[in-house]
């Protein structure tokens, strides 16, 4: 993806490789579209058009093309998407319960009807506005502010040549900045979309080489090149049924179909809680595991087109890989697993594995990464060639390595942060890897990461310290070990020990990055939080800051010497937020850092155990602790981890569960028996307030029945039960 300057370079080339042809059709299916939207919403109803004929909202399901707000989302896909989210970008919807919900602050004491006209009246003025080229006073219209995308495509729809066919904010600052305009922060949030699209579209008649193009190749071709979504998405496998019996429909015409149909829309849902009140209205008994399907489902509403996603049949076969064409919609009209997306399915990576992905058994699941590649491989070994652009997706990055790489980017320094076990080490040193030019070693075997990690550690002769330097910060740890400071020496004549002054190890790396400016040099920091980081820190934490970094200068109190950070040297420091010993991050420290989750991944669970489900397990424990302590209370998947993969045995299971899980839930309770039996249930002895020893081999089962709800969200629940998992029907 290019940026900034590097646009210009090959444009040319980009232009004349250019499909103007296909772009063209896909141009005419767009005029056709809007055209309907002409037939059926002419600009001369604006001024008396009901409110029932602009909602989105349940009662407007049953009628396709009733609305405005529903043609402008579902039906009018070659035009443009303003997909994904909730429906509080219409202004005025109805919410799944009957009611009227009101965006705009100001309009919320009047009821729906009032409001509707006072925002109805704002469209007609913007559209008039539009007709006389007075675009300013559109900026004045403040509730269609609460809707740019909508009202953008509004105008596009009936002023086409005025407007290009791109109505997300953030997508529109993009290619302003790609054409040379202002940056992408020039525009604040302050500024409306329909008006950046304005601008952007006086660049593109700037632009030579689009001349005699019409602004639906424009757009295309924008995205084409120089897609501003993410490269290294996240890859969902969705099975299509129980036992993937709705295969045939969804590669027949082109789409994915999941059940869940009694939450109606997801469009209405503005939040996971929200959804997931009504997910417990139907599936009270699994309320435990709601609010990890609450936003499963939203993520399934707002997948984009470009997103991949695996079809599958239980556990072991890869039915096709498909790319998302059209977002989210949901048909009432289907009997059954009425919510959707549109996709273009490829048989040719149809495979079984070697074992099944326990995992899998659920509808939803994320790929792995390493399981992705294994996909793309299965898909390779049956053919002898596959091209330069196959080959090289190879060396992508997993989403987590890029998301820390694009945070250091931006701020130098980021801490990772989450409860304990849940990889935020690994993490760090998956970026290590990354930065270094060794990503193909993040998911190696153990023995190879290892190497590569060790190899990053190792100080070069001469050097003054590794590309990969890592430390844990304790209370003892001070200025003198991270900056300088005077250590003892044994002195020449061996009578004693001296004072002598020396470099600490955030000196060493600052010396040795100066050496070598074209190499990163990152520091971990584990347990950043446990160190009284004011102090460890010093006057370096101002220099910290990135616009200073090599040209802004601090004279050490101790030496008197005059101290730099150069600009590639990056730290990443892991917190665990579950320890209460250690007081909060102070504001200033905190500015200079980027913060970044690392919640429980369930989905690197994909075994069982005697039966025993691991994802489920930690799943149902997690929402145990999280009633009782918060969500900063919560387990990690490493405690169910033997290395890179999960526990396969009760004795495994036993250990993890007695000596590690145990006593950790414990401390959390402080010595409050009730409050363990909350958590740990029937494991904990009545008389005594302690967790009882069992067999290994009994424990999967008493896990099971403690912790894996009947009617969880990946077995057991009333509805269509197969390989799959309840299909949500």
């Amino acid at each position: 993806m290019a940026d900034g300057g590097d646009f210009w370079d090959g444009f040319a080339q980009r232009v004349a490789t250019f499909d103007r042809v296909a772009a063209g059709h896909a141009a005419e299916r767009a005029e056709e579209e809007r055209r309907r939207v002409l037939v059926e919403f002419p600009l001369t109803i604006w001024p008396d058009l009901p409110l029932e004929r602009y909602a989105l909202g349940p009662s407007a399901y049953g009628t396709p093309g009733r609305s405005f707000c529903r043609v402008m989302e579902y039906g009018t896909n070659a035009l443009g998407s303003i997909r994904g989210g909730s429906a509080k970008k219409h202004i005025v919807y109805q919410h799944r319960t009957g009611e009227w919900r009101i965006v705009p602050s100001a309009l919320r004491g009047l009821g729906a009807r009032e409001a509707w006209e006072e925002v109805r009246a704002e469209f007609v003025t913007a559209f008039a506005a539009a007709a006389e080229g007075a675009y300013e006073r559109i900026d004045e219209l403040e509730s269609l502010s609460y809707g740019q995308a909508l009202t953008t495509k509004a105008l596009a729809v009936y002023f086409p040549e005025q407007f290009l066919p791109i109505f997300s904010a953030s997508h529109v600052r993009h290619f302003t900045a790609l054409l040379g305009g202002q940056p992408r922060k020039a525009y604040s949030a302050g500024v409306p979309t329909w008006r950046a699209n304005r601008e952007l579209l006086d660049l593109v008649r700037k632009t030579p080489q689009f001349e005699g193009w019409r602004l639906h190749e424009v757009m295309r071709f924008l995205y084409a090149f120089h897609d501003p979504r993410p490269r290294n998405r996240l890859v969902w496998k969705i099975a299509p049924g129980a036992g993937a019996r709705l295969w045939e429909d969804c590669l027949a015409n082109r789409r994915i179909r999941i059940a869940w149909d009694e939450v109606g829309s997801l469009g209405q849902y503005e939040s996971d809680q929200d959804l997931k009140d009504a997910l417990d209205q139907y599936w009270p008994q699994s309320t435990g595991g709601n609010l990890r399907l609450a936003r499963q489902l939203l993520a399934f509403r707002d997948l984009e087109p470009g997103d991949p996603i695996v079809a599958n049949r239980g556990k072991s076969e890869v039915l096709a890989v498909g790319t998302v064409t059209e977002g989210y919609f949901y048909d009432p009209e289907l009997e059954t697993h009425r919510h959707g997306v549109g996709v273009d399915w490829d048989t040719s990576y149809a495979q079984l594995f070697d074992s099944p992905r326990h995992a899998w058994q659920q509808t939803f699941a994320k790929v792995p990464d390493t399981l992705w590649r294994e996909i793309r491989q299965g898909r390779r070994a049956a053919f002898t060639e596959f091209s330069a652009t196959e080959a090289e997706t190879d060396a992508e990055l997993p989403d987590s390595v890029r998301t820390v790489k694009d945070l250091l980017d931006h701020k130098g320094q980021v801490v990772l942060q989450g409860p304990p076990g849940t990889g935020k080490t690994r993490l760090a040193l998956s970026v290590a890897l990354a930065l270094a030019g060794r990503a193909a070693a993040i998911d190696a075997s153990p023995e190879e990461r290892a190497a590569a990690l060790s190899a990053l550690c190792r100080v070069p002769e001469a050097a003054k310290a590794a590309r990969l330097t890592l430390v844990t910060f304790h209370p003892s740890y001070g200025y003198e070990d991270f900056v300088e400071g005077f250590k003892p020496d044994p002195s020449a004549d061996g009578s004693g020990l001296s004072l002598t002054m020396t470099d600490g190890l955030f000196r060493r790396v600052c010396t040795a990055a100066e050496e070598a400016p074209d190499d990163t040099f990152l520091i971990v920091v584990d347990e950043i939080n446990r160190g009284d980081l004011p102090r460890i820190l010093g006057e370096l934490i101002t220099l910290l800051e990135l616009d200073k970094r090599g040209s802004v200068s601090v004279t050490l109190p101790t030496s008197g010497r005059q101290q730099t950070v150069p600009p590639n040297v990056r730290i990443i420091g892991t917190m665990n937020s579950a320890d209460r010993s250690v007081g909060h991050i102070d504001a200033a420290i905190r500015r200079r850092f980027a913060f970044l989750d690392v919640p429980p991944d369930l989905d690197v669970l994909d075994g069982e155990v005697e039966g025993l489900g691991l994802a489920d397990f930690l799943e149902g424990l997690n929402a145990k602790l999280d009633v009782a302590f918060g969500p900063d209370h919560l387990l990690g998947q490493a405690y169910l981890l033997a290395g890179d993969r999960p526990l396969i045995t009760a004795e495994q299971l036993s250990n993890a569960f007695h000596h590690e899980i145990v006593p950790l839930v414990s401390d959390y309770c402080l010595g409050q028996p009730d409050l363990l039996r909350s958590v740990l249930g029937t494991l904990v002895d009545n008389s005594t307030g302690r967790v009882v020893q069992t067999n290994p081999r009994d424990l999967p089962g008493i896990l099971a029945a403690e912790f894996v709800a009947v009617g969880s969200t990946r077995e057991g629940r009333t509805g269509d039960q197969g390989a799959d998992g309840w299909q949500g029907e």
